[in-house]
């Protein structure tokens, strides 16, 4: 009988791939027994989509071998992923900086096959873990900004038949408070003032529209220019539910994806697969990441085009329901919008984020560590200053602003683990777990 191994040591001497479907078959054995009952139907499914031959006892007693705490945990397999997205650590990557995706998008199929199982009769015990679960893989990959959306995953459920109506006085401070965060963002001006200029424009657009006065049709789409790393997302993430409590769009839903995720090997797939991810995205904000790449290679057996033309369509049928944001390098941006003589028209905001200074890069180094509970010696802050420094003045093809950042914050974390374990253990307190001295950035 083929087995794995799913105790406490699972992870030491295997290859990444058996990490990876070792961690699947703890999930998948730990979501099965949720409600304390795996059943056969469940444990011939887990045998067969792994490739073992485990009978319900053997599953059930595997169950018993997790690590303590593992419901809370992610799995280890997705943080290399994470690691290797967020740092671009491989070389003619055939996912396209999309590891972790494929791992999150794995569970997640797994898992709905699993639950698929009760569909008659939902357990509410295996619903609940697999909703945790998600969700709690869904938020790491998303602070280490390698979520992807071409699986059209949104930034959040919505649900509008089932969403209680809000207050005027509610929507305000939910918008007040968006705006705030908008306005919090480290670095930005020239983006937080065009934002801020357009949102006042359809604030008082409403105003006059409701005294009765004439409005002009504001164009809502627009088109974000400027190296990685520099907020693009982030922005557009709060913009959509921004445009939500603004009463712009419906639901305000940000569906992310790339050519990838619209452009497919056949004729007449891509157009399919356009308008599937904009129906998605009716209500809320299409952002299309490096919308470049779907003109840069135009010519016969490319269908970059073809998603284009069907995205201009659906720009004009669904001018009320629909926002479009694009978003790339800055002069790919400008050959992009340039390679079709619809395409220009359609975008009246060009929004250019500029590479964050390294100040605002230092500051963001110490936010995202007080997210993670750590903070800098005032020693490690002055060397961090001089590193962050350095990389601003000399720019490499592969510098990214915050994700540079996040990268060094990463090694720093890595480093001073393996610092404080060497320590004697009396000396290990909350004080010297949270803090990165000089020696963790070298």
């Amino acid at each position: 009988m083929k087995t794995a191994n799913v105790g406490n040591n699972a992870s030491e001497g295997i290859s990444l791939s058996e990490r990876f479907r070792t961690e699947l078959l703890r999930f998948a054995i730990y979501l099965a027994d949720a409600n304390g009952k795996l059943e056969p139907a469940e444990a011939q499914l887990i045998s067969q989509s792994l490739g073992i031959r485990a009978e319900g006892e053997y599953l059930a007693a595997q169950k018993e071998k997790l690590p303590a705490g593992f419901a809370n945990e992610i799995p280890s397999v997705l943080k290399f992923a994470v690691l290797a997205d967020a740092g671009n650590k491989v070389q003619n990557d055939p996912f396209h900086g999309q590891k972790a995706m494929v791992i999150y998008d794995t569970f997640l199929l797994f898992g709905q096959m699993l639950l698929a199982l009760h569909v008659e009769e939902p357990d509410e015990a295996e619903s609940a873990f697999f909703t945790a679960y998600m969700d709690r893989m869904e938020q790491f990959l998303r602070e280490y900004a390698v979520w992807y959306a071409g699986s059209q995953k949104q930034y959040r459920p919505v649900d509008v038949i089932n969403e209680p109506t809000e207050s005027e006085e509610v929507r305000e401070q939910k918008l007040s408070a968006l705006l705030e965060e908008l306005n919090d963002l480290v670095g930005l001006t020239g983006v937080k003032y065009q934002v801020n200029s357009m949102i006042n424009l359809i604030r008082v657009q409403k105003m006059r529209k409701a005294q009765g006065l004439k409005v002009t049709d504001v164009s809502k789409h627009m088109v974000f220019s400027g190296n990685p790393g520099t907020g693009k997302t982030t922005v557009a993430r709060i913009l959509a539910d921004i445009y939500k409590y603004l009463g712009v769009v419906k639901q305000g839903q940000l569906i992310e994806v790339d050519r990838g995720g619209l452009v497919r090997g056949y004729v007449g797939q891509t157009a399919t697969q356009t308008q599937t991810v904009i129906e998605s995205a009716l209500g809320g904000i299409l952002f299309i990441d490096e919308a470049y790449t779907l003109t840069v290679n135009k010519g016969e057996g490319d269908f970059g085009q073809e998603a284009v033309d069907t995205l201009l369509k659906a720009m004009e049928d669904h001018r009320d329901e629909l926002v479009v944001i694009v978003a790339g390098y800055t002069d790919l941006m400008e050959q992009f919008l340039s390679s079709n003589p619809g395409l220009k028209s359609r975008f009246n905001h060009f929004i250019h984020f500029e590479d964050y200074t390294a100040e605002e890069l230092l500051a963001i180094l110490q936010m995202n560590l007080k997210k993670q509970e750590y903070h800098l010696s005032e020693a490690a802050k002055a060397k961090a200053a001089e590193i962050v420094e350095r990389m601003v003045a000399e720019k490499t093809e592969n510098f990214a602003n915050a994700r540079s950042v996040r990268n060094l914050m990463e090694q720093a974390i890595a480093k001073q683990a393996g610092r404080v374990v060497q320590m004697e253990e009396g000396r290990i307190d909350k004080e010297v777990l949270s803090t990165i001295e000089p020696e963790d950035l070298d």
